[in-house]
């Protein structure tokens, strides 16, 4: 009875060189690696936010409501906290995409209303903080497309014979990827009006 469960311990550790198990534990790690730098590209939005909305409030007093709506979305998004469990829940990973999303539209409103002032697109602190912030945009557009294949190549892996029966042998289940809610919203491109609004005449 002890040289047959020799055996069969044997053969099941061989079987995990070829099953596919090295390949999952590659793919999850893979997986939480770009995840980190997705975070961390986030969070540099985030700390360039409160240096931003006071460079604007020097020239935009009036502009009170939308820099409320940035500085009350950048707290949400601080609010969460971007765990690597959060890789395996997809009503969390939804509802940090949902609060990052309101503070890329914030910052959109913020940047649209700045296009009427002349005098602060040429101030220097702006200028060099919506270049970083720019940058900063391109560098989480590309961490997320690294993510989004990783999270796609490893789901691929354990859904495909014979990878998958190791993967429900050991619980491993597919992970939530980005997904795109309002693409109609953000494909159009925000409308900037320098024309003035039209004088009420008084009766």
């Amino acid at each position: 009875m002890r040289r047959l469960l020799t055996v069969l311990a044997t053969l099941a550790t061989l079987s995990l060189t070829n099953c596919g198990y090295n390949t999952i534990q590659s793919g999850d790690e893979q997986v939480k690696a770009n995840w980190s730098e997705v975070v961390n590209q986030y969070q540099r939005r985030a700390d360039l936010v409160p240096n931003l909305v006071n460079s604007v409030k020097g020239f935009a007093q009036q502009e009170k409501d939308v820099l409320l709506g940035v500085t009350n979305a950048r707290a949400k998004v601080g609010s969460i906290q971007a765990t690597p469990e959060m890789l395996n829940d997809p009503a969390a990973l939804q509802k940090f995409q949902q609060a990052q999303g309101e503070l890329t539209n914030a910052l959109s409103r913020l940047l649209v209303v700045t296009e009427n002032y002349p005098q602060l697109k040429s101030d220097a602190l702006f200028r060099d903080l919506t270049s970083q912030l720019g940058g900063t945009e391109d560098r989480i557009t590309v961490a997320r497309n690294r993510f989004i294949k990783s999270v796609q190549d490893y789901n691929t892996t354990i859904r495909t014979f014979p990878t998958n029966l190791t993967a429900m042998a050991f619980g491993y289940k597919a992970k939530p990827n980005f997904t795109v809610e309002n693409e109609k919203e953000i494909s159009t491109a925000p409308k900037v009006d320098f024309n003035p609004a039209p004088a009420t005449v008084s009766k």
